[in-house]
């Protein structure tokens, strides 16, 4: 028998040497269709080279830092990302009767077109936003309102009773006003390292829901409080969340409830309305919502507590007893793709013992150069390839505002608690104040603020120009 499978060897070489010299032509035909084509569908050579080498170096990164993540290319916009075999997959999905899959197919042109966009954009509801939008106030607002008793704002008066608490007449943060923002999620592993004055270096820090800040936990989260974006539930408790810390910018992440008028009225904190809308990503819940906030104001995004840890098991929070969160191996998946894409830098206990060194994440310049290849390719796509207006091009509603000098949220009945409160310390914030990296992106921005619409598209933006002699102040 033994002879027989030593004369079977050959055959099978040549098979495989047969099917991998077909698969590199297929390959080539395939990049030489994208190649000859470039004139005709406006993406060059140099684009699918530029998406390639991007897609490569993020093969690297992910083998780096992916804590026993593989990635594994499959053309110049698609990627496979793997867990290894041995993987204990916990998390039951009742909807699909399955538990997580350990494969995690990403486009990264459309992954890095989505979240370069958020580095432009603002994440607070304004009432510019609504002016703007079509029927903004009449069905926009609605869906933000609970308790309304209709599906549209047939009483605009009624609408502006509900939002105008927590409505400024424009954005009160900027694009790249801080250098460096933490995220902190709520993560039981935040009890393993002791992250907590890294974490109050930063020039913002971003907090979830109910997660407590007091000596007890300092050293292990911290104790600088900068903003914190909450879901309805957590923002019914509001007063007991922020227990006297003034400074604390509250953001309800999905809607603003009737009964949350009186509770707003008596905080001196700033209380607002987030914008983005549920977006069908690999990842889920409050964490990605406040990367979207940090992003749309920070130049590097840190995130703290986001279980991203090969040996996690259940989904643990540092205060309390374990409670149901969001598909773990998806999401864990889906946040290392975003730091190899430079978007976040995760920060874990698995990693707390080494050197923090960022330099098998793609550079700025790469990373560009991608985006403007994914831009290309969406364009030719799409049948656009003579229109090109900067970051405007995914402008689809355009509004302006005569003067910036609009009245910030609240109401008159808020008068001695506003005399107080923090709420000027961002909405008439002057220009000038600005870091110097703001300012110029403002002014190269021409001042127009970009807003999400809806869902996935990335050519949704309401856009709203602003007064040029508004500039010097807000």
């Amino acid at each position: 028998m033994k002879p027989l499978k030593a004369l079977n060897r050959p055959p099978t070489v040549l098979l495989l040497l047969f099917l991998a010299l077909t698969s590199s032509i297929v390959i080539l035909a395939i990049q030489s269709t994208f190649f000859s084509g470039a004139g005709k569908n406006g993406v060059t050579s140099r684009d699918i080279s530029d998406l390639f080498a991007f897609q490569n170096k993020i093969q690297q990164c992910v083998a780096t830092k992916g804590l026993g993540l593989t990635a594994h290319v499959i053309d110049h916009c698609k990627l496979v990302l793997k867990f290894p075999k041995d993987t204990n997959s916990t998390w039951y999905n009742v909807q699909f009767k399955r538990y997580e899959p350990l494969e995690y197919p990403f486009d990264v042109c459309e992954t890095i077109l989505l979240w370069e966009q958020y580095r432009n954009m603002t994440t607070i509801l304004t009432r510019e936003y609504l002016d703007a939008r079509p029927n903004g106030w009449l069905e926009y607002a609605a869906q933000r309102i609970s308790q309304l008793g209709a599906k549209k704002c047939y009483n605009k008066s009624l609408c502006e009773e509900h939002l105008n608490l927590i409505l400024p007449s424009r954005p009160p943060f900027y694009s790249r006003q801080f250098r460096t923002c933490a995220v902190v999620g709520n993560s039981g592993d935040l009890l393993k390292t002791e992250f907590g004055q890294e974490i109050d270096a930063h020039d913002a820090v971003i907090r979830e829901n109910e997660a407590p800040v007091n000596e007890k936990y300092a050293k292990y989260v911290g104790l600088k409080r900068d903003f914190r974006l909450v879901v309805r539930g957590v923002a019914a408790n509001m007063v007991s969340v922020v227990n006297g810390s003034a400074d604390e910018v509250l953001i309800i992440k999905s809607m603003i409830h009737r009964d949350f008028n009186a509770m707003i009225k008596g905080l001196p904190n700033p209380v607002y309305l987030f914008q983005g809308i549920v977006l069908r990503r690999g990842a889920k819940g409050t964490g990605m919502k406040s990367i979207e906030l940090a992003l749309s104001m920070c130049d590097i995004v840190d995130i703290y507590g986001f279980t991203v840890d090969p040996s996690y098991t259940e989904w643990t929070r540092y205060f309390s007893a374990p409670k149901k969160g969001h598909n773990p191996l998806q999401g864990r998946a889906y946040y290392q793709l975003l730091e190899c894409l430079g978007v976040i830098r995760i920060h874990s206990p698995t990693r707390a013992n080494r050197k923090q060194d960022w330099s098998d994440v793609p550079s700025r310049e790469m990373i560009n150069h991608a985006h403007a290849a994914a831009y290309h390719l969406k364009r030719a796509q799409t049948g656009q390839m003579d229109s090109d207006f900067g970051p405007f091009r995914s402008c689809k509603v355009w509004g302006s505002v005569v003067s910036d000098k609009g009245p910030f949220s609240g109401s008159p009945d808020m008068s001695q608690t506003r005399k107080k409160s923090n709420y000027s310390k961002w909405e008439v914030l002057p220009f000038e104040r600005l870091r110097k990296e703001s300012q110029e992106h403002y002014i190269e921005m021409g001042g127009v603020s970009l807003y999400k619409m809806d869902g996935n598209k990335l050519d949704d933006l309401v856009c709203v120009r602003h007064d040029p002699r508004g500039w010097t102040q807000a």
